[in-house]
């Protein structure tokens, strides 16, 4: 007798828990909400005072509520790369993102920024979102289809680092991507050397 199994679609579970944080923090008042988010940033002050729990804490807090838009890609994005790599996997492709961004960012920043920077709030989605979105190119068919959007993602992620306005998370959105694509190559070497014990990645579309 077939039974349908269903399962938790994590990704969404992750942007509703994120989403309904923020609705909970804009209930505290100003100054609980400052330090909630002072408290779980991942800034060059506490990372520079070992606060390393920073990392993954900070994955899961946003300054305000999500928009529309936004939320709903990141569930989509998310739920995709669950479908085609598994839960697990997605998970660790997303904190793998969020925290190797983060640090590489902040050995840039703990040498060169300045006290207004060093301290900023920096928590969010997005560092983790853009490596995943970079993953998921491994999804599309081999080609030039694949090496398109690779090229169009790049682009997107490379144009407001070159804009005058430039802040430190656009450059962690570009090495959060390049984090993201260089699995996603990484992954099509090894699919293509037909090495069952190495590739992890089982359900990929070519």
């Amino acid at each position: 007798m077939n039974s349908l199994r269903w399962k938790v679609p994590l990704g969404a579970v992750y942007t509703g828990g994120v989403q309904l944080g923020a609705y909970a923090l804009e209930r505290l008042d100003p100054a609980a909400r400052e330090r909630v988010l002072r408290a779980c940033s991942t800034n060059a002050d506490n990372l520079d005072a070992g606060r390393w729990e920073t990392l993954p804490a900070s994955a899961f807090l946003v300054e305000e509520p999500m928009p529309l838009p936004y939320a709903l890609l990141l569930t989509a994005v998310l739920g995709y790369c669950e479908y085609a790599y598994g839960a697990w996997w997605t998970a660790a492709a997303f904190l793998f993102g969020h925290g190797a961004a983060t640090l590489l960012v902040y050995e840039v920043l703990r040498r060169t920024a300045g006290p207004r920077t060093r301290r900023a709030v920096d928590v969010g989605t997005s560092y983790g979102f853009n490596a995943v979105l970079g993953v998921l190119t491994s999804a599309l068919p081999r080609g030039p289809v694949r090496t398109a959007a690779r090229a169009g993602l790049l682009a997107l992620a490379v144009r407001p680092v070159l804009m005058r306005g430039r802040t430190f998370t656009d450059a962690g959105h570009l090495v959060a991507l390049g984090l993201g694509l260089g699995v996603s190559v990484a992954a099509d070497y090894l699919s293509g050397a037909k090495s069952p014990k190495i590739v992890w990645m089982t359900r990929v579309t070519s």
